[in-house]
């Protein structure tokens, strides 16, 4: 699903990633643990091609069959809104949409008709407990629940990959617990891959592999 080859990141002089090499399967559930500047982010943004690592003639960074480093900007931004998906810390909703609205953007973005968009919506949302919360903009909803809204807009376009950078770092004990127990259902409903940067431990011991940054490479 996601194989990544000498890949390599400098912010002017200081080199962040050092030649990473990774490989993920489909249906894994990856978490990557480490130190606050071990290039953990960093990493998770250039796999999610939401920023380009450092010229290398070597680096390769394959998804899902495409070669990632080989497409121009306009491919690859399509590329993104429907092969991957995204849930951050902060859960990046729109404050003037409801949560209905908020899922069905992505989807709108890839050219695709309300008609046939907010069933779908409706249907993510209540497979995550939101069918009372369709028309609720984000101020009047909890943590928990902005998050499980985000949660559904990372699916709606039926992405293969979905990229989470510390999902549960902003809620509370319980909804982090439910939060992390909804993606290995997810992973088991709908056969997407996760790669996941958490400094929660509790939630990187449950994927299927643990990787550890060190000093801009994965331990081995």
């Amino acid at each position: 699903m996601i194989q990544a080859q000498k890949i390599h990141k400098f912010y002017d002089k200081l080199e962040v990633l050092k030649g990473v090499d990774l490989h993920i399967q489909s249906g894994e559930i990856v978490s990557i643990v480490g130190a606050s500047g071990a290039g953990k982010t960093t990493l998770l943004q250039i796999l999610g091609t939401l920023d380009k690592p450092s010229a290398d003639k070597e680096s390769k960074l394959i998804i899902n069959g495409k070669d990632i480093l080989g497409m121009k900007d306009k491919e690859l931004s399509k590329f993104r809104n429907l092969n991957l998906g995204f849930i951050f810390q902060f859960h990046q909703l729109l404050p003037e949409f409801s949560a209905l609205e908020n899922v069905c953007i992505p989807a709108f973005i890839a050219g695709k008709t309300k008609a046939e968009t907010e069933p779908e919506a409706r249907r993510l949302l209540d497979y995550l407990g939101l069918s009372h919360r369709y028309s609720h903009k984000p101020s009047e909803l909890s943590g928990g629940e902005q998050q499980r809204v985000a949660v559904a807009r990372a699916l709606i376009n039926k992405p293969a990959v979905i990229f989470a950078d510390e999902p549960s770092g902003n809620l509370d004990t319980v909804s982090a617990e439910n939060l992390h127990k909804l993606f290995f259902e997810l992973r088991d409903e709908f056969k997407q891959t996760f790669v996941i940067v958490t400094h929660n431990e509790e939630l990187a011991n449950m994927a299927d592999r643990k990787l550890t940054m060190i000093d801009g490479l994965i331990s081995v």
